[in-house]
């Protein structure tokens, strides 16, 4: 059984959407914590030295508001959104990873999934940081709670009338979830409740509007960040003497940037652009659409095809 779930679990790291890739990474980071947690209450035993041993670990790893950390340690940066030391925290952040990131994954690619999600990221470090030390809260913080916000209002400002449906609520549009996200984010710092983690929050939020609102404009920072990525992804083979021969080549296009030459045809149903049109053709007609009026906008038949090809990327 053990052999069969690592199989399972290697199989979705290759081949899985970016959303299921970014919640088993987060929960192997998590595993992985408690483990060595375990690890060494058995070698230490119960006590004082047992705690700060396990403080020492885990702030090696947090993002800091010491600078002089920060410098010494720049993996900080990226290692503090992978981080989490309480279950609940880790549960309700990869639920709503799992919720946000699908729709933004449907909605504009799954290959802009992982750049928002380190966008949002990197911006809550950065708040957080600069809180701690103009406002004298906090000291080190963790958790993917920042990048979430960014997917979650990413998500929000692409198809802000989305339904999704709630426990004891029933449908409800996207935009309204999102409001409640961010209000109770600000009565958290009104109440001086964690607040460096809460200004990270908002970081994260404002970086996910931004991404989407560049992205309108013409400006793909998923681009440049999927080139980084692919580099460093290319060293690393290199190292483990892996063949860093190049395969194909994808071209990610930008869907608010659609050739002129395509405008007329995707005025037509796409329904009737099945034989003329190719299928990234007709998931851009249907962006578009979703853009100008909104996802309620679309037929039946639109709405199928946009599932049935989320399905398939």
């Amino acid at each position: 059984m053990v052999q069969s779930i690592w199989e399972d679990i290697k199989q979705q790291l290759r081949h899985g959407n970016m959303v299921t890739r970014l919640i088993l990474i987060n929960i192997s980071v998590f595993i992985l914590v408690w483990v060595l947690y375990l690890l060494l209450l058995v070698t230490k035993g119960p006590g004082d030295e047992h705690r700060e041993l396990c403080e020492t670990i885990i702030r090696w790893f947090c993002m800091s508001a010491d600078w002089q950390h920060l410098f010494l340690r720049p993996w900080e940066l990226i290692t503090n959104m992978f981080l989490h030391e309480e279950l609940l925290h880790l549960v309700f952040n990869m639920l709503f990873l799992y919720w946000f990131g699908r729709i933004v994954g449907d909605f504009i690619g799954d290959h802009r999934v992982l750049p928002i999600y380190l966008t949002g990221g990197l911006a809550g470090a950065l708040f957080f940081f600069l809180s701690a030390n103009v406002l004298n809260i906090g000291q080190y913080a963790l958790g993917a709670s920042a990048g979430v916000m960014a997917m979650a209002v990413a998500a929000a400002v692409i198809a802000p009338d989305y339904s999704i449906r709630l426990l004891l609520f029933g449908e409800v549009r996207l935009k309204f979830v999102v409001l409640v996200l961010l209000i109770l984010d600000l009565v958290a710092i009104g109440k001086n409740s964690n607040t460096g983690g809460h200004i990270a929050h908002l970081g994260g939020a404002l970086a996910g509007a931004v991404f989407v609102l560049q992205l309108r404009a013409g400006n793909d920072w998923a681009i440049p960040i999927n080139r980084f990525l692919d580099k460093m992804l290319q060293f690393f083979r290199s190292l483990k003497g892996t063949s860093t021969r190049p395969g194909p080549r994808v071209v990610y296009r930008n869907p608010v940037k659609a050739p002129a030459a395509a405008e007329g045809n995707r005025r037509n149903k796409t329904s009737d652009s099945n034989n003329t049109l190719s299928q990234q053709e007709q998931i851009d007609a249907i962006l578009d659409k979703i853009k100008q009026s909104g996802y309620n906008s679309l037929n039946d038949e639109e709405k199928e095809f946009l599932f049935n090809a989320s399905k398939n990327k």
